[in-house]
């Protein structure tokens, strides 16, 4: 088998990454903006109340939030994940199963949507403006994150755990295990963390629903856009001048 550098996996990640990052601002623009329009719409309708129409002046403008400040924060992500992403398809590749390129990167962009995001989404939904308790936005946003970490980690550990007890039961019966073994730990995690209910019984419901329902579309079309672009590009590189479906091994730089 031929070698080719992880160095050439990462360029490819990061600009699989950059493109889905740009598919994921469009989601972003287009569906969730106008929700959150709405929020801080409803947001300004209470200060004026609460406060006699006085208003705060705004550091950044909202056009510059919805624009350049989306921008920059959606490419920036795309970038940082798809060099992660790239890395763990270098070291996955040959070791999760038979699996091509195209297969592989796909697996990783699905299992990176449900870890990193969906998971934790599901316990600490997102909120948009006018929505929960500013002194409680650091134990929030330390939960969610911790959320993240403990999913991956479990993922990551479903997956050996299926692998060492393939032998014995099977791949099938393996994955099924390790996948209850998961969800039943995810589980406890839902029922002993903190929850917080802080949306006013004034917040329109359908307004909170679809904008939860907006940032979960933005990151499915990043990492369904990265797993495909992503895939394509490793497919192009890994397999063999001469047509054959051999794909190369990545080793190390240096």
């Amino acid at each position: 088998m031929n070698s080719i550098s992880v160095r050439a996996l990462l360029v490819r990640g990061m600009i699989a990454g950059v493109i889905a990052g740009a598919l994921a601002l469009a989601v972003a623009y287009f569906l969730g903006e106008s929700q959150v329009d709405a929020a801080i719409a409803l947001e300004e309708a209470h200060s004026h109340a609460d406060h006699g129409g006085g208003e705060e002046e705004e550091l950044v403008s909202r056009t510059m939030q919805a624009t350049g400040g989306l921008a920059t924060a959606l490419l920036v992500f795309g970038v940082a994940a798809g060099g992660i992403a790239a890395l763990v398809f270098a070291y996955a590749l040959g070791r999760i199963g038979a699996f091509g390129p195209r297969a592989t990167a796909a697996l990783i962009a699905g299992a990176a949507l449900l870890t990193v995001y969906i998971v934790p989404f599901l316990k600490y939904p997102a909120n948009p403006p006018a929505v929960g308790n500013p002194d409680t936005i650091g134990q929030r946003t330390t939960l969610f994150f911790l959320m993240v970490a403990l999913s991956v980690l479990l993922a990551v550990a479903a997956v050996i755990i299926g692998k060492r007890l393939a032998p014995s039961l099977g791949n099938w019966n393996a994955s099924i295990a390790a996948a209850a073994g998961f969800v039943l730990v995810i589980g406890l995690a839902y029922a002993f963390l903190p929850s917080f209910d802080e949306v006013g019984k004034d917040f329109p419901g359908t307004l909170l629903w679809k904008f939860r329902l907006s940032t979960l579309a933005v990151q499915t079309a990043f990492w369904t856009g990265f797993g495909l672009i992503f895939g394509y590009l490793t497919e192009r590189l890994l397999v063999s001048a001469n047509g054959t479906d051999a794909p190369r091994v990545a080793t190390p730089v240096g």
